[in-house]
């Protein structure tokens, strides 16, 4: 008889405490949703710029790859060319190679005649508006990994002003289970923040790194040019 009633306060042991297993158990969906209107709309707001992170790290990322395809026998050409006194022919090779380094080719090509100075100055302008196409919009991955995490620690903030005014308002009387719950819900914006800023931060200076060879190809592609222009006839 005490073998069964053993037997069964072990099941009932075992249940209470799948069932309090359970209770603890708590979607990272229904987490995001549980932070009220204001946790919500900022989790939204996180979602968002997210979304933008992540198009316009993919956007450019694809445009720097395509502006840094470069024919390995493209300034060869342009060298036979020009030394054969074929400039038509080298703004033609200019125009079919869709790049900065031949955009900053063909605008040296067009002023050739004019004085050295001048033909520097014209790459040197040609290559900042390049440059300035190269960035479009990557400051804006910037900004969000900066704003990202102090969106989410806003309304970590939000939530604990609104936990501890239910404490306030319940004279010291309310549940610290009530009261955990409201901290840990609010914490969940600064997770989310975090994780947006980090993945804004990342993407950001991976596109510095490949905008810069880009700009590095193209002083190399400049320096040739000149020193093309002041070889011997």
């Amino acid at each position: 008889m005490l073998y069964f009633i053993q037997q069964d306060a072990v099941t009932q042991a075992a249940q209470d405490a799948a069932e309090v297993s359970e209770e603890k158990t708590l979607s990272i969906f229904d987490l995001l949703l549980s932070g009220g209107i204001a946790g919500q709309i900022i989790i939204v707001v996180l979602f968002v710029l997210l979304f933008a992170a992540v198009y316009i790290y993919f956007e450019r990322l694809f445009a720097i790859k395509s502006a840094s395809r470069v024919d390995k026998n493209f300034m060869h050409q342009i060298k036979d060319s020009v030394l054969n006194g074929n400039i038509e022919s080298a703004k033609i090779r200019c125009a079919q190679s869709d790049n900065p380094v031949a955009r900053l080719t063909e605008k040296g090509i067009s002023r050739i005649g004019s004085p050295l100075e001048d033909i520097n100055t014209a790459i040197e302008n040609a290559g900042r508006l390049e440059v300035y196409k190269l960035e479009k919009n990557v400051s804006i991955l910037a900004t969000i990994a900066g704003a990202a995490p102090m969106i989410g620690f806003l309304g970590t903030v939000i939530g604990m002003v609104i936990a501890f005014h239910e404490l306030a308002t319940s004279s010291g009387q309310a549940q610290m289970g009530l009261l955990a719950e409201g901290i840990y819900t609010a914490m969940t914006t600064t997770v989310a923040g975090l994780i947006v800023g980090i993945i804004a931060y990342i993407g950001y200076n991976h596109l510095v790194v490949k905008t810069d060879k880009v700009v590095h190809q193209m002083e190399a592609t400049a320096v040739d040019f000149l020193d093309l222009l002041n070889e011997p006839a």
